[in-house]
């Protein structure tokens, strides 16, 4: 959803840089052979677009909102803490914490209090694992069936309403004990008493002093009720229960029911129809009677229908007015008390749809309108903002920006500023950042935003500012990326978008770096840059969405030599030993272009796409393996991959076990070895484990995996203290060229008090490895004290998103007695990081100098990230002790 939100001048600008032939001159012959590139061409290829203003709730201080929303966790009623947790989702959500978002999700529907609320989080919780639904079937394939987010009982969980026993008012001795109905031709015979009990209405009509009161016979044509209706009422009159009936006479009966009162009968129907609703159809139907008649159960069961349609039901107009055409009565009769989280769903799920339309904007509406607390009020207005910026609604957007921003969502001050810049006033705009800037906390995306409104060298010094203080932000690198390459200076330009490469895989630093690949006529890195691409999203569009990935590959692909099987086989051998991970990703995906087992190299990509932090994607190939698997046992072992990496063990190692009963292989072996010894906490396990990877290395395999096979005994072996064996393995590996096995061998090394060796061992790893912060890393464990610094350093300019050497320096100030420098060190990672390590020495530090108020909500912003983590949660007592 962030790369929506684009601006509009960037859009015009590149209209007319949009030609792909002219830039690659694809007709044979007509390749320029010169080695330079013209700054005019590079001019119209070399935008990058304004960074988008995130429709997401981004307060100044994450960790401080979050604290407090631990503390109001620890005290609050029960029936308030769904809606804490969607707080804390929207918190995750901003910092990009997909973990911990889901968490917190799943956290609002274990704590619902009320059945909406149950059903609102539980459709969201589905809405976020869509395209999961393999998993229910292998789970149902294992015997375990998770219905978990399945539809509710809507009815039990909905309590019955206990309504008073109605008494008799007058003396009705002389007045007959039956009292007939007439509707129409038909006459229905009722107990009047039974009747009178219905309500008060009845009561009154039946045993008062109306004329009706002395009646035998009462008109009831003009009622709205058939003669079929009245006999139902009659029975349940008797009986207390509705028997079986069409939908068309429960309606009638509803509808009487509540022109005359009688709360028990409307309760019955209201059930009674509810158990009727099965199709979107249906929901359709009866939800505009449900919130006309005010029947909660009927409208929850409609309700669960629609949601658990999500998203298909937003495309239906009958759907959307029923969501958006609801007055607040009606509103609470469909989703009582959980309105706003209601539609902070449907606005999510609209906007992904499409974030421009007049129904997102409706949806976004009836956010502000469900807002109710101050932070509430925050997300709605800039979500709000957002939307109408997009549309060029400029004036609406600047009155819900300011509203976020009155209500203290500092953020929405990067929409106020595009606003005003708009309007033609920059300077205005640099002001507006700047008081931002002196008035709180400096963040990156503050210097980033107004680096916008200001040009030379003031703007090169506030994307400074901006990567200093948030090195994730992608925008800082890819200005100054291609302000070099417009400069032609081409080797300067491509390590700065390396910079940001080199720890985080951003497909648009990906597109500007395949550009200038264009640019350079580079076409071999080119390629593989956009084959890395297509990995990560199959139908991702270049040049703002103009044309699709795949074809500018096909343009490419004419001008590199094409590999033959051998070569692709030669050249990943090549690119995994030196863990160039985005290399290996492009050569597989070439390679999945020819008839080589397919099944085998999607779950190689699954390897590197993890390794690169990209779950879903990784998952993607994973279950792509699985449906190319050429054999049932290949096709076993993917499915125990899938269990286990959506945390199903138990299923995933049976599922290995069962592979192997069937075929002895590498792969099935390695699997059960590997998740027995992530899973089991027996040290005697480590036996079964060594002998399963023995049985793998003696199975049929490439050397890629019997590389990493080797690595993880090696592994084994060092933690029973087996030093020899492990480095035998280390050794056998490196003879394979499984470069990361010199990290093994350096450990082995450093048991052995050899720091020399183990030092040495890391710098050959470093020397080989393209992406070697992790290297740099596990060296500094092994040098002397300034040596260490040095190397960290290195580490924190190579992946600052690497804690280790935050903590690590902060741990020296702190040795040294410089107690502010050291928590300002960790204040500064924790800034663009949310990290429990991170927390739990900064709450450590501010205890040590008796700051006990910073320590408690660093410990409760910490126990937000990890609830149970137990040093965390002793730390949080004891401080929590001393608070006065």
């Amino acid at each position: 959803m962030r790369n929506l939100f684009l601006s509009d001048s960037f859009k015009e600008t590149q209209l007319h840089a949009l030609n792909p032939q002219s830039w690659l001159q694809v007709e044979r012959g007509k390749l320029s052979k010169s080695s330079s590139y013209s700054p005019s061409s590079i001019e119209s290829l070399v935008k990058v677009a304004e960074p988008p203003i995130l429709a997401l709730f981004k307060p100044v201080d994450y960790v401080d909102v979050l604290a407090q929303i631990h503390e109001e966790l620890e005290s609050c009623a029960p029936k308030k803490r769904s809606n804490l947790y969607l707080l804390q989702f929207l918190v995750f959500r901003g910092l990009g914490e997909v973990k911990l978002l889901q968490r917190s999700l799943h956290s609002a529907w274990k704590n619902a209090s009320t059945v909406h609320e149950k059903l609102v989080y539980g459709s969201w919780l589905r809405y976020e694992k869509q395209g999961e639904e393999v998993i229910s079937d292998l789970l149902a394939s294992c015997g375990k069936c998770s219905q978990e987010f399945g539809l509710l009982d809507v009815a039990s969980q909905i309590p019955v309403e206990t309504v008073e026993t109605i008494g008799e008012w007058y003396d009705i001795s002389q007045v007959s004990s039956t009292v007939f109905f007439r509707i129409k031709d038909e006459m229905i015979s009722c107990e009047r008493q039974k009747i009178a009990a219905l309500s008060t209405p009845f009561n009154t009509m039946l045993n008062g002093s109306f004329t009706e009161s002395h009646l035998e016979i009462i008109d009831l044509s003009e009622n709205g009720i058939s003669p079929a209706g009245m006999r139902a009422v009659a029975k349940f009159s008797s009986s207390g229960h509705l028997e079986d009936l069409s939908v068309e006479v429960l309606l009638e009966i509803l509808v009487f029911a509540n022109t005359f009162c009688c709360e028990k009968l409307k309760d019955a129907c209201d059930r009674k129809l509810a158990s009727v609703v099965s199709s979107r159809q249906d929901a359709v139907e009866l939800m505009e009677c449900a919130m006309e008649e005010n029947t909660p159960v009927l409208a929850a069961a409609c309700l669960q229908v629609l949601l658990h349609e999500l998203p298909e039901c937003l495309n239906d107009e009958q759907v959307i007015k029923i969501f958006l055409n609801a007055n607040r009565q009606q509103r609470a009769t469909m989703v009582g008390h959980a309105s706003f989280s209601l539609y902070c769903l449907l606005s999510e799920v609209v906007m992904n749809i499409d974030p421009k339309s007049d129904v997102t904007a409706c949806f976004l509406e009836k956010l502000v309108e469900s807002a109710i607390s101050t932070r509430q009020k925050q997300v709605a207005f800039h979500q709000l903002g957002c939307v109408r910026l997009l549309r060029k609604e400029y004036s609406e957007a600047e009155q819900h920006f300011n509203a976020a921003f009155a209500a203290g969502h500092v953020y929405s001050a990067a929409g106020l500023a595009r606003l005003v810049c708009i309007k033609g006033d920059k300077l205005s705009s640099y002001e507006k950042l700047s008081s931002v800037i002196s008035s709180y906390q400096p963040l990156g995306w503050m210097y980033q935003e107004r680096s916008l409104y200001s040009e030379g060298d003031r703007k090169w010094e506030d994307l400074d500012k901006a990567t200093e203080f948030d090195p994730t932000l992608t925008y800082p690198y890819m200005y100054r990326a291609a302000s070099l390459m417009r400069k032609q200076d081409a080797k300067l330009a491509l390590a700065e978008i390396n910079r940001v490469l080199g720890f985080k895989l951003s497909l648009e630093c990906l597109e500007l770096r395949f550009i200038f690949y264009l640019a350079l006529e580079d076409y071999k890195a080119a390629l593989c840059d956009v084959q890395a691409i297509l990995t990560l999203s199959p139908e991702y569009r270049m040049f703002e969405g103009r044309v699709f990935a795949s074809q500018l590959r096909i343009l490419v692909r004419e001008h590199v030599d094409q590999w033959t099987t051998a070569d692709c086989w030669l050249q990943l051998y090549d690119r995994w030993s030196s863990v160039d991970d985005i290399g290996s990703l492009s050569v597989i995906y070439q390679m999945l272009e020819s008839d080589a087992a397919k099944g085998v190299l999607y779950f190689r990509q699954s390897l590197l796409l993890l390794r690169l932090n990209c779950p879903e994607a990784a998952m993607r190939s994973l279950q792509l393996a699985r449906q190319y698997a050429a054999t049932e046992h290949e096709r076993l072992v993917y499915e125990g991959w899938i269990l286990y990496d959506t945390g199903h063990c138990e299923e995933g190692l049976r599922k290995a076990e069962e592979s192997i009963s069937i075929q002895r292989s590498f792969e099935a072996f390695f699997l059960k070895a590997y998740a027995l010894a992530d899973s089991s906490l027996d040290p005697s396990c480590s036996a079964t484990v060594v002998s399963l990877l023995e049985d793998a290395l003696k199975c049929p395999s490439d050397r890629l995996r019997k590389g990493q096979a080797l690595n993880n005994l090696g592994s084994v072996y060092v933690d029973c203290g087996k030093l020899d064996l492990a480095a035998d393995c280390y050794i056998s590996a490196l003879k394979i060229q499984h470069t990361r096995a010199h990290q093994g061998l350096a450990r082995v090394h450093f048991l052995k008090n050899d720091r020399k060796a183990a030092y040495e061992e890391m710098t050959k790893l470093i020397e080989k490895a393209r992406n070697n912060a992790s290297a740099y890393e596990k060296r500094s464990e092994y040098c002397e004290r300034e040596h260490t610094k040095e190397d960290l350093q290195m580490v924190t300019k190579l992946d600052p998103l690497r804690v280790y050497p935050y903590r690590y320096r902060a741990a020296v100030l702190m040795d040294n007695h410089k107690e502010k420098e050291a928590i300002a060190e960790l204040t500064r990672a924790i800034a663009f990081k949310a990290d429990l390590h991170l927390l739990h020495l900064r709450a450590a530090f501010h205890e040590h100098i008796g700051d006990i108020s910073s320590a408690l909500r660093d410990c409760r912003a910490a126990l937000s990230l990890d609830p149970n983590h137990q040093e965390m949660l002793e730390l949080h007592k004891r401080v929590n002790s001393q608070e006065p």
